[in-house]
């Protein structure tokens, strides 16, 4: 089974129907190279998602507990009609964050994995928000909070790295990798946010 044809609703990585992605292969590795991630990194990587994927729910408690005490992100998974949380919807995007974390640690960055991280970005606001799970939400989610988002995904993931008995340097190197992986990914999420000619 291919694996957008997986339980996880909503989940595309794979799927021949998505468009391709507006950012080439050359420029996905120009990326890489401004920001550092190198094929340690890979390994590393691949390291952390050894000792992260087997905690997936307790980081998923991590960020959901964090989203949820913050009223101003918990907006975005709201009804649109009475501001209420949409638990449905909560629970299906917790279902693809849960195969995101394995998907960010064993990453090929092919031109499957790009078209998917395109289609990512494009969920996020006024083009796709809502029409992956059918819901009546809020219709976009600012860029700037998509941008920030990456501090709390990265900081809280550390004690994580270091529950697996690795030593300090290389709990360093899983972390550093993790967050390199995760601004890779906002950077080509942020791309339908801004005009033509200005990525």
């Amino acid at each position: 089974m291919s694996a957008y044809q997986s339980a996880v609703p909503g989940y595309r990585l794979g799927d021949p129907s998505l468009p391709q992605s507006p950012v080439s292969l050359a420029e996905l590795a120009l990326l890489k190279q401004t920001l550092l991630f190198t094929e340690e990194d890979t390994h590393y990587l691949r390291k952390a998602g050894d000792v992260l994927v087997p905690q997936t729910d307790a980081i998923l408690d991590v960020w959901y507990g964090f989203v949820g005490s913050h009223p101003h992100l918990l907006h975005y998974f709201t009804n649109k009609a009475d501001a209420t949380p949409n638990m449905d919807y909560l629970g299906r995007v917790r279902a693809r964050f849960a195969q995101w974390i394995k998907d960010t640690t064993d990453a090929d960055y092919g031109q499957d994995w790009l078209n998917y991280q395109h289609e990512l970005g494009v969920r996020h606001t006024r083009a796709g928000k809502n029409k992956t799970d059918n819901v009546a939400s809020v219709e976009h989610i600012h860029l700037r909070y998509l941008i920030a988002f990456i501090v709390p995904i990265s900081a809280t993931i550390e004690p994580f790295l270091a529950q697996a008995g690795a030593s300090p340097d290389e709990v360093r190197k899983m972390h550093a990798a993790w967050t390199e992986a995760v601004v890779l990914q906002v950077i080509l999420w942020s791309h339908p946010y801004i005009k033509p000619g200005d990525f």
